[in-house]
């Protein structure tokens, strides 16, 4: 049981009167237990009667219906939302009460927290509610161990500036030095990256457990595949079965994340004609379905058939650096660096639908879904796009360029340049800015966003679990050796893009 539905067994026990008390319930509870554990009666059970009263009977639901939702408050959401229902109707109800749901994630959540940050009509609480639930199961109690690894990773790096006679890289700099180096720049200093390769990777080849033998999770660092900084990594296949890592060595590497305890690199993508799967850096990914889609700073897109075991499917030329993907369905977007923003259909022989220009500079980030575009730029603004009218709705200016960027159809959530996570509200075709929290100390180089879940990374060396409300409530702070440059969520699993060439996954135990 977690952290917090113990903490809600001890609330209980205090309020339940005098003489009475309230049964241990667990996720792990049936549908054949719980009748018997619950006090119901056999009649009521088989009878599926209406949230009421019961009029005979010692049983649960002869209690007031006020009193059985009360009761039901203190059960884990996983119970509420899988179990009950299969007891019986009655029970079933529930799940179903909104307002019980809206109860229970404000006592997650700090007093003054404002949740949801976009719209209500329409959220599912009860989604939320569970997701909540585990990520403080999974993520709260892991502050020392990350706190551990700050100091390890500091010690290790005084050690290799005292051998080397060199201070540490300057932080916060990743993408204004590649923004602006000219792009024959950038190409040597990757063929610079592919020719240095450090002795220490191969040694951080490692299964590393979590310092408390009771968290659900286990840190994996993937064996070593790359030879230079992983720019962007994604999670892929149901199950969160496989892994994709772009890198500046120019490679896109396939992982298994389910063969033995730490994965397995299953081959590197190769273009055809090329050694490499790029001829340049490899700076993003994006996927729908079986298809893969990596974008580099040679000015490709280079699509990949997952299902023929990531078989090139096709090559797209674009004109500028590819600094930013996403995919829907047979619809490939892209954001380059001379500012336009270029829809591609996978399945046309000349694959330019439209090329789009909503910026004055580089195009960052995007999101998408089969309405809108969503697009950040380094011209400080962000534009919205109606697809199905062909028509741009509204740009919003900040203060600050986004390099990050989730949307999920009502709200939006944004990383920036100066350390600062941006939340929008998405309603009626409109995109309203509603505040800005200081989250980070640099580049916020990652973001993912879910109805229960909000996770951050940085250039700061730091990744970040937080619930999503305003302001967001932190979970956890892992501190990194190196910047993070991006980062993936799947079903519960974490997948980091890191500055020391490595992709390092957080994950349920098995």
């Amino acid at each position: 049981m977690s952290r917090t539905s113990i903490t809600l067994e001890d609330e209980e026990k205090q309020r339940c009167p005098a003489g009475a008390s309230s049964p241990n319930f667990t996720c792990s509870d049936t549908p054949h237990s719980l009748p018997h554990r619950l006090n119901l009666e056999p009649s009521v059970v088989a009878m599926e009667t209406s949230p009421s009263p019961s009029s005979n009977g010692t049983g649960l639901l002869s209690l007031p219906w006020e009193i059985v939702t009360q009761i039901a408050s203190h059960l884990p959401a996983q119970c509420v939302i899988n179990v009950l229902p299969q007891v019986c109707q009655t029970l079933g109800k529930l799940s179903e009460d909104r307002l019980a749901w809206q109860l229970r994630a404000h006592k997650l959540l700090s007093p003054a927290a404002s949740f949801p940050v976009g719209p209500k009509e329409g959220f599912d609480w009860s989604k939320a509610c569970l997701e909540m639930e585990q990520l403080i199961g999974c993520w709260t109690g892991l502050e020392n161990q990350a706190e551990r690894q700050e100091t390890a990773g500091e010690r290790q790096e005084e050690a290799v500036g005292g051998v080397n006679g060199e201070a540490p890289a300057a932080e916060g700099n990743l993408v204004e030095m590649q923004l602006d180096v000219d792009l024959s720049g950038a190409a040597e200093a990757g063929e610079e990256n592919v020719q240095v390769q450090s002795q220490d990777a191969s040694d951080s080849s490692q299964l590393i457990e979590s310092s408390s033998t009771s968290s659900p999770l286990e840190h994996v660092i993937l064996p070593s595949g790359h030879i230079a900084d992983v720019n962007c990594v994604l999670l892929l296949g149901g199950e969160e079965a496989l892994c994709a890592s772009g890198s500046r060595d120019r490679n896109v590497n396939l992982w298994d994340l389910r063969e033995g305890p730490r994965g397995k690199l299953m081959h590197t993508l190769a273009g055809r004609g090329t050694i490499s799967t790029h001829r340049g850096w490899v700076w993003c990914l994006a996927s729908s379905g079986p298809l893969l889609a990596s974008g580099s700073f040679d000015s490709t897109i280079r699509l990949w058939d997952l299902e023929a075991g990531g078989a090139e499917q096709r090559l797209i030329q674009s004109k500028a650096a590819v600094l930013c993907l996403s995919c829907e369905r047979d619809m490939v977007l892209a954001g380059s660096h001379d500012q336009k923003l270029s829809i591609f259909d996978t399945r046309a022989a000349d694959p330019l639908v439209k090329s789009l220009r909503l910026h004055s500079d580089a195009v960052l980030c995007l999101a998408s879904d089969d309405q809108y575009i969503l697009s950040g730029s380094k011209d400080q603004t962000v534009a919205l796009f109606d697809r199905r009218a062909g028509k741009l709705l509204q740009k919003v200016k900040l203060s600050s360029y986004l390099l990050s960027l989730f949307y999920s159809t009502r709200e939006v959530w944004a990383g920036d340049n100066r350390g600062l996570v941006h939340t929008f509200s998405m309603h009626n075709s409109s995109l309203t800015p509603i505040s800005q929290f200081n989250i980070h100390r640099s580049l916020v180089t990652g973001v993912h966003y879910s109805p229960g879940a909000l996770y951050t990374c940085s250039s700061d060396r730091t990744i970040k679990v937080h619930l999503p409300c305003a302001p967001p409530k932190t979970l956890c702070t892992l501190h990194h050796q190196a910047g993070v440059n991006g980062l993936s969520v799947e079903g519960g699993t974490l997948a980091i893009a890191s500055g020391d060439m490595n992709v390092e996954i957080w994950r349920h135990r098995c």
